[in-house]
């Protein structure tokens, strides 16, 4: 076989495949709208590049020849998969596709917006996957995102990083959580918490939970030049609520984690005297996800499950 050239024309790979089906030069001239003697010498070139002559005369016409043959279906992948390579972009069905979505997020997270998002995923692609997993301290969110190896991050930072898309999906206001039967919450009304107080209390804390994240209640106590009594910090946060109904200890959250455990242990809920600002959380996405039709339908439902949970 001769050496290819450096560019190999893939009209010439066209014109391969329709005179291995058709078995006629004029035919192939004619589907083409080329002069017959343009397709004969393509077929002189063919015969060249592959050391073969592709075609011979059989006894109703020309016949390939057996390696002509052998070159019928590598030359229709090649065209069939460079016009799948160059077509629009297809939008993606959930009803009918099955999809692996991969999603980070701390273990602050409310567990009711999880739920949600999961029911709608299970509602709406139900031969999709859906796979959460941790953000904690050492995790590479950024690298992940850009390799394709998460699909979005959901969380709440100070400063996002700039080169990611970021959509905003909830507020959540700061509330203080303690065991109901302590000292301090049997003689003290829900609205009844100073400053003083908020302060002094043994406070249980997370400990540095994602990059990026500095803890927003002591970075803004700070501020303020403040300080509050931490006694006990965890890198696990979900275990503090459980540590709070056995302890003295005040335990400071968004009002939507806070619900959930206030419901379930039997904890107490205070309006904090702390003129906090709200946690802000966002998703986070890479540009190379950003204009995939089942990545935009999956941060549909992420945003869809928030503004339900605001209501």
């Amino acid at each position: 076989m001769s050496r290819l050239p450096e560019h190999l024309d893939l009209h010439l790979i066209r014109i391969l495949y329709l005179l291995l089906c058709e078995k006629n030069v004029s035919r192939v001239a004619l589907k083409l709208n080329q002069p017959q003697p343009s397709i004969s010498a393509s077929l002189r070139k063919l015969r060249e590049l592959t050391g073969d002559p592709l075609l011979v005369r059989g006894g109703r016409g020309m016949v390939p020849t057996q390696h002509g043959e052998s070159l019928l279906k590598p030359a229709k992948r090649i065209l069939d998969e460079t016009e799948a390579l160059f077509s629009p972009k297809t939008a993606f069905v959930p009803q009918e596709e099955a999809r692996t979505f991969r999603i980070a997020a701390p273990d602050y997270m409310n567990t009711q917006f999880f739920t949600e998002v999961i029911a709608r995923v299970r509602r709406e692609s139900p031969k999709s996957r859906l796979v959460i997993h941790a953000l904690g301290p050492d995790a590479d969110y950024v690298r992940l995102l850009s390799d394709g190896e998460l699909d979005l991050v959901i969380a709440n930072w100070d400063e996002p990083p700039h080169h990611l898309h970021i959509s905003k999906l909830f507020d959540d206001p700061i509330v203080c959580l303690m065991r109901a039967n302590s000292a301090y919450a049997r003689r003290t009304p829900k609205d009844g918490m100073t400053v003083e107080d908020y302060l002094t209390l043994p406070h249980a804390a997370p400990a540095l939970i994602l990059p990026g994240y500095h803890g927003n209640i002591d970075a803004f106590l700070e501020q303020q030049n403040m300080e509050r009594n931490i006694v006990v910090e965890s890198a696990h946060f979900r275990m503090l609520p459980y540590i709070v109904a056995q302890t003295d200890l005040v335990l400071t959250a968004g009002q939507q984690f806070a619900s959930f455990y206030e419901n379930t242990l039997g904890l107490k809920s205070y309006k904090v005297p702390v003129k906090f600002p709200p946690l802000r959380f966002y998703q986070l996405w890479h540009e190379r996800a950003h204009h995939a039709t089942e990545h935009k339908w999956l941060r549909a439902q992420v945003s869809t499950a928030a503004r339900l949970l605001a209501k």
